[in-house]
């Protein structure tokens, strides 16, 4: 069998110390397959975006085993961590520097991992995720929300990581680009063999990308289950029927 791209076991965390200590995550535990799109799904507060921040090195006090792409993984923000995975935020006008050009945000972490040919890489970048070369000298605010999106995934995807960590990438876009930046991650994925791991409270959004998921509530998975079991309605924790019947809804 081909080793997961990203395995997690018994994911933990939680925030204080002593009597004071509040857990919110309880033991997390999935793989996700290389080339592999898998989905955490779940209600605001149900820990999938904590997952995530885990595995970006946005957290580093949880206990557990994570590997990413056969290494493992305990929390730091390296320079080898950065070009296993990355991560694409929910805000894309919050997570680009409002001051700073398209190509100084592609540039960066190209000259901090100390690459050559930057401008032939952010080239390379931009045609990637479907915007033209004139668009390196572009400032966040010259550029709609959904071309926003795109420059932040050309971003992750700069340093070529096997694995992108997505939060809730189309949430704060309209609904009329939501399935344009969907269709762009699917082929990207299938043209160069990305693992995605997509958290999103959108059943919809997750059955168009993932083949797999896992359902999250209260900091636990409560069930994993394939995309077509979804669609067809065949779920088993009554948790997931109340998300499938909201959607529906």
């Amino acid at each position: 069998m081909t080793a997961p791209m990203l395995s997690v076991r018994d994911l933990r965390l939680a925030f204080g110390e002593g009597g004071e200590a509040r857990t919110v995550l309880h033991g997390v535990s999935f793989d996700v397959a290389p080339g592999q799109a898998f989905g955490l799904v779940g209600e605001s507060g149900s820990g999938k975006t904590t997952v995530l921040r885990c595995l970006a090195g946005q957290y580093h006090h949880w206990q557990g085993d994570v590997a990413i792409d056969g290494e493992a993984y305990r929390g730091e923000r390296s320079r080898a961590h950065a070009r296993r995975a990355q991560m694409v935020f929910q805000d894309p006008y919050g997570s680009l520097h409002p001051r700073h050009t398209v190509r100084t945000t592609l540039a960066e972490p190209l000259r901090v991992h100390g690459l050559d040919r930057i401008d032939e890489r952010i080239d390379e970048a931009l045609q990637q995720v479907g915007l033209p070369p004139h668009f390196r000298f572009r400032y966040p605010h010259q550029i709609s929300g959904g071309q926003r999106q795109r420059v932040a995934i050309a971003r992750a995807l700069i340093l070529r990581p096997p694995l992108l960590l997505l939060d809730e990438p189309t949430s704060a876009l309209d609904v009329s680009v939501q399935a344009e930046v969907l269709n762009l991650l699917a082929d990207l994925r299938g043209r160069h063999g990305l693992t995605y791991l997509l958290v999103s409270h959108d059943l919809g959004v997750v059955a168009h990308l993932c083949e797999r998921l896992a359902v999250m509530q209260q900091g636990r998975i409560v069930e994993t289950l394939q995309r077509d079991a979804l669609i067809a309605g065949e779920v088993q924790h009554a948790y997931t029927r109340s998300l499938v019947r909201a959607a529906e809804g």
